[in-house]
C-alpha cells in the first residue's frame, strides 16, 4: 500500500505502540484519528501532530465509541485505509481472578478488536482496499504464568486474525490483515491497573513477585518506535505476522509443539525474554 495521503484509525493511540505508530504514519504522509480513554494525553498528542491528527476520547470496548471515532475520521479525512486495533490492558492471574476482572480485560482486548473490525471491514470490503492490524502479543503464542486473562485475550486475537486472513483470501479480497505479536516493549502495559475501575481493582488479586518481574521485563524491553516501524512495513508490504522478537516467537511455538507431542511443559524466563 502506498501510504502517502491515506487515513488511519488507531485505538490506544495516545501512548505506547499506538502513539509511536501514529507518529510514524504521520511522517509517511498519513492522517490519523486516535481513540483513547486518556483525554489529557490524547489532547497533547493531537497538539503535537497538528492538522494531520484528530482525537476522540472513548472506550474501545464500547461499540458506540468506536463508531464515533470512525465518523470523526470520515468527517476530517474521508475514507479510512488503515485500521489499527491496538488498545489493550492486562491484569490478574488465571487462579482466583473474579469474572468481572476477566470481563474487563476481554472486553477491551477482544471486544475492542471486534468493534474495530465491525466498524471498518464493511467499508474496506466495499472498496476492496485497506489494511487491518490487530495487536496480540507473544502471550498469544504460549501461556504465561500470572497473566491468565491477558493471555486468553491475546490467543483470541491471534485466532481472529488468522480466521480473518483466511476469510479475506476465500473472498479474493485485496484487503490485508496483520497480527502484531510483540514481546516486551517499553509501554505502560504493566500499569494497566491505573485504568481499571476501582471496584475491580479491589477484587483482582496480585502476585507481587510476578508483577515486579513483569514490570522489570517491560522496562528492559524494546522501544515502541521499533515496533511502529515494523507495523508500517507490514502495512506497506501486506505481511501477516509482525514478530518484533522473532527468535522468542519461533522458540515458543516450537516448545509448544514439543509439549503437544509429549515433551516437557515450556517454562518462561521473563528477563531472558526481554533481552531476546
Amino acid at each position: 500500500m502506498d501510504l502517502d495521503g491515506r487515513s488511519a484509525l488507531i485505538t490506544g493511540g495516545a501512548s505506547g505502540i499506538g502513539l509511536a505508530t501514529a507518529r510514524r504514519l504521520v511522517a509517511e504522509g498519513v492522517r490519523v484519528t486516535l481513540l483513547d480513554r486518556d483525554e489529557e494525553a490524547l489532547a497533547a498528542v493531537v497538539t503535537e501532530l497538528g492538522d494531520a491528527a484528530r482525537g476522540v476520547a472513548g472506550d474501545v470496548s464500547v461499540e458506540g465509541d468506536v463508531v464515533r471515532a470512525l465518523e470523526a475520521a470520515h468527517e476530517a479525512f474521508g475514507d479510512v485505509h488503515v485500521g489499527f486495533a491496538n488498545a489493550g490492558v492486562g491484569s490478574g492471574a488465571t487462579l482466583f481472578t473474579p469474572k468481572a476482572a476477566w470481563d474487563w480485560v476481554l472486553g477491551i482486548n477482544v471486544g475492542g478488536v471486534v468493534n474495530v473490525l465491525n466498524a471498518l471491514a464493511p467499508e474496506m470490503l466495499a472498496r476492496d482496499e485497506g489494511h487491518l492490524v490487530l495487536t496480540a502479543s507473544l502471550a498469544g503464542l504460549g501461556g504465561v504464568p500470572g497473566m491468565g486473562p491477558y493471555v486468553a485475550s491475546k490467543f483470541a486475537v491471534v485466532g481472529i486474525a488468522e480466521s480473518l486472513a483466511q476469510e479475506l483470501t476465500a473472498r479474493g479480497s485485496r484487503v490485508g490483515v496483520s497480527v502484531l505479536c510483540p514481546g516486551f516493549v517499553r509501554t505502560r502495559i504493566a500499569e494497566s491497573d491505573r485504568a481499571m475501575p476501582e471496584d475491580l481493582r479491589a477484587l483482582a488479586p496480585t502476585d507481587e513477585t510476578l508483577q515486579a518481574a513483569a514490570a522489570a521485563a517491560v522496562a528492559a524491553g524494546i522501544d515502541p518506535t521499533t515496533v511502529a516501524q515494523r507495523v508500517v512495513e507490514a502495512v506497506r508490504t501486506g505481511q501477516f505476522w509482525i514478530l518484533t522478537h522473532e527468535r522468542v516467537a519461533l522458540r515458543t511455538t516450537e516448545q509448544r509443539l514439543d509439549w503437544m507431542r509429549g515433551g516437557p511443559m515450556p517454562g518462561i524466563d521473563l528477563q531472558r525474554a526481554a533481552r531476546a
